[in-house]
């Protein structure tokens, strides 16, 4: 992994060009801080700054083809590179990375290999033959990356917006899926599965063969020549990958290079529901825990950090993000390279509480895809940025594009949370991991209610920043938001001050259009804020905005008593499917 910049056809071949881009690469220095390189071809720049995990003695970058007239730069992980090296008999590898089959597939296959791929990638591959050139991206967008135009006619790549933002005259998201050929100058989807027409499958629910496909999605992302280790929030998704990675470590290549004993990490503010359950998870699987503390006021305090580093003003990605890059630092300062996290199963499997409210399984499946669709601008960004800022790099497992297949070809009935059977959300996932004789995970684990990261480090967290920004926005402040803030206008005093610092940081136009807007509640997109009329007045990220359905809703936070009767009413706790722990 590592952080990309590409300036190709600047019509600027000089010495100064070159001192700039260098100049714009360090400032993705961050995250690749093992190596940096730059490859000139007349008014082309591939540029990088590589995190070495795979083959770290020789693969740096550029990576080249037999004669060197195909250079790539890339940000990934090949989880099938060995694979496809046995299909590239008659090619030579200068290096062991996984990464050095792209060039080589290229010549093969011209740009028509991409979906040969199996990983998360940016890349830019440039033919010194004919000075054309091809970017793209992975199918999820778990890999960060940004495309912009100079007035001279160059286009601009970069892992981060930090990289081009005030070299181009425009600037936007690279869409994930796609691929941007030079000889076309346009976009095209390489990434078409089924799903993202959002027909609404049929395929009947088989818990092993989602177990099975789970499994293999988690062991192969055990590739690595450098330390490792898990993130663990004692949730549902963490706690199964963690569960998975350590009953299957011992069998693999890593085992043998850093020993079977699998090393997880966790944060949260004293006392946070997260701290509890990790720590639960850790001693049952064995592992070696890493508990890490923080203060509302050590967050609050790196606010501006986090948003420089994450590039959005989303409300939602920062309260998440903060916790993150805070033991994203710690986690770093041990020596480990990357962590396996739980990212995207929420959105697969329809778990966040709002989906308590879905009217029926065909809106139920089409918010699935919408939100699948969009982790690139949310969760994807968080768990790429938030641990990039300190060269730590995220796997995720539950957004393996096999597995996705598999998950969403699934008849969405399945995932329906009904509560007079004792379903509650992500039941599918939980019923497949449910295992009597070699258990994954103690039961009232498996079926713990769902924690938005940024509620589970702590409640008072999310408090504690709506009290900091209050004091920095006035009520007069929110009467000309409009003005100020005339494209996705802030209606808290808490978006209002992540705007500002944003701002600062990228002024430009170009950089408020790359974050999305529109309401939301409890992490919903906003045709599923339709589902419930009392939502609409209480349009808050949280997962406690669900009201009605979280355990510590806004509108009922002192009488736990009543908490718990209204949660069991939408949950019962007497069921032969699911055992249940209050988390209070």
């Amino acid at each position: 992994m590592c952080g990309i910049l590409a300036v190709l056809g600047c019509s600027d071949d000089s010495q100064a060009k070159r001192v700039r881009v260098l100049e714009l690469s360090r400032r993705l220095k961050h995250r690749g801080p093992d190596w940096s390189g730059l490859h000139q071809h007349g008014d082309c720049y591939l540029a990088h700054q590589r995190l070495a995990i795979v083959d770290p003695a020789s693969g740096d970058q550029p990576l080249f083809n037999e004669d060197k007239t195909v250079a790539v730069t890339v940000n990934g992980e090949i989880y099938n590179h060995e694979e496809l090296r046995k299909q590239l008999p008659n090619h030579k590898f200068r290096t062991g990375s996984d990464c050095d089959v792209i060039a080589h597939l290229y010549e093969e296959h011209g740009e028509n290999f991409v979906d040969m791929l199996d990983g998360i990638f940016s890349f830019v591959l440039l033919d010194t033959r004919d000075n054309s050139f091809i970017v793209a991206r992975d199918a999820i967008g778990v890999t960060s990356l940004y495309i912009g135009w100079g007035l001279d006619g160059s286009v601009w790549i970069s892992s981060e917006m930090k990289g081009l933002n005030d070299d181009c005259e425009h600037f936007e998201c690279f869409p994930p899926g796609h691929l941007y050929s030079s000889r076309e100058r346009a976009f095209r989807r390489w990434y078409n599965p089924p799903w993202f027409s959002e027909a609404i499958p049929s395929a009947p629910y088989d818990p092993l063969a989602l177990r099975h496909a789970f499994e293999k999605a988690v062991i192969k992302r055990l590739m690595t020549d450098v330390p490792f280790g898990v993130l663990l929030s004692g949730g549902l998704d963490s706690s199964l990958v963690a569960s998975i990675t350590s009953r299957y470590l011992a069998t693999t290549k890593a085992a043998e290079q850093w020993g079977s004993k699998l090393h997880s990490f966790c944060v949260g503010l004293e006392g946070s529901p997260d701290l509890k359950a990790a720590k639960e998870v850790a001693d049952y699987l064995g592992t070696v825990h890493h508990e890490f503390h923080f203060t509302v006021q050590d967050g609050i305090d790196a606010i501006e950090d986090v948003i420089y580093h994450i590039e959005t003003y989303d409300v939602t990605t920062i309260r998440a993000s903060t916790p993150m890059f805070l033991m994203s630092r710690k986690i770093k300062s041990l020596g480990v390279k990357w962590v396996i996290s739980g990212e995207g199963s929420d959105e697969i499997f329809g778990g966040y509480l709002y989906f308590h409210k879905a009217p029926n399984k065909e809106e139920f499946h089409q918010e699935t895809c919408r939100k699948i669709k969009a982790l690139h601008q949310y969760d994807c960004l968080r768990a790429n940025k938030s641990t990039f800022a300190w060269g730590l790099e995220a796997r995720v497992p539950f957004l393996d594009k096999e597995f996705i297949n598999v998950a969403m070809n699934i008849d969405p009935e399945w995932k329906m949370i009904k509560r007079d059977e004792g379903r509650i959300e992500k039941w599918v996932l939980r019923r497949a991991f449910d295992d009597e004789e070699k258990p994954y995970l103690p039961k009232h684990i498996l079926y713990r209610q769902k924690e938005q990261f940024s509620d589970g480090v702590g409640y008072s967290w999310i408090d504690g920043l709506k009290e900091h920004a209050a004091k920095h926005v006035t009520d007069k402040m929110m009467l000309n938001a409009g003005n100020i803030f005339p494209h996705n206008t802030p209606t808290t005093k808490e978006a209002y001050y992540y705007r500002m610092i944003f701002e600062r940081f990228f002024p430009q136009n170009s950089a408020v259009l790359t974050v999305p807007g529109g309401a939301s509640v409890a992490c919903s997109t906003a045709k599923a804020v339709e589902w419930d009329a009392s939502w609409s007045k209480n349009l808050d990220p949280s997962g406690r905005a669900a009201l009605g359905v979280h355990m510590s809703a806004y509108d009922d936070k002192a009488n736990s008593a009543s908490k718990a009767a209204e949660f069991e009413k939408i949950i019962p706790m007497e069921s032969s499917h699911v055992g249940v722990t209050i988390q209070g």
